[in-house]
């Protein structure tokens, strides 16, 4: 299928991608822990958004997640948390829910400098991609904020079959617990290079 043509099918719903079964139970860990009054939590979606609800409705519970057998036991402010992050980035974007993968910079595409139509047509012609999740650095706080880097290494299949590799870190942020209602990790800047 042509890149536009791709584009404008939409996203990808999480029943065709992991199948219904397992798109009814990811959608039912998400209703058990959603905060949101238009819910995501819908096998049409794509699976990304729904695991993106699913770590921002942790996030929201606060201490509350460790009580929470939906959380999986991932503390959303840690590492795991962060590495899952990215990899919900990269997942949105293979399903082509470029909507998604633009939030996880923050509201309204946030530090990304992008907007949806932008960042959707920097994707245009990708046709997968795969993510590779090197040591995520250890948590760091400031000023009601937590930060944490990222190293990744990213393969693209272009829909012309060229493939392209890069290299780099996306450094990550969320309001620290005592500061606030946390909605999770969001991506703040992304430093990638061409392998």
């Amino acid at each position: 299928m042509p890149a536009s043509a791709a584009a404008e099918a939409g996203p990808i719903a999480c029943s065709s991608e992991i199948g219904e079964a397992a798109a009814r139970k990811l959608v039912a860990q998400c209703i058990a822990v959603s905060h949101a009054t238009r819910p995501p939590c819908n096998a049409a979606n794509s699976c990304a958004m729904i695991r993106s609800e699913v770590a921002r409705g942790c996030a929201i519970l606060g201490e509350e997640w460790a009580k929470t057998p939906e959380c999986g036991g991932i503390d959303p402010i840690g590492k795991e948390a962060a590495a899952d992050m990215v990899d919900r980035y990269y997942a949105a974007i293979n399903a082509r829910d470029y909507a998604s993968a633009w939030t996880l910079w923050g509201p309204d595409g946030g530090p990304s400098g992008q907007t949806l139509q932008a960042f959707s047509d920097g994707y245009a012609h990708t046709r997968r991609v795969h993510v590779d999740i090197g040591k995520v650095s250890d948590v760091e706080g400031g000023a009601g904020s937590i930060y944490v880097t990222v190293p990744v290494t990213v393969d693209a299949e272009l829909d012309n079959g060229r493939r392209q590799r890069f290299t780099g870190t996306y450094a990550l942020r969320q309001i620290n617990r005592g500061m606030g209602i946390s909605q999770g990790w969001h991506i703040t800047s992304a430093k990638l290079r061409t392998l």
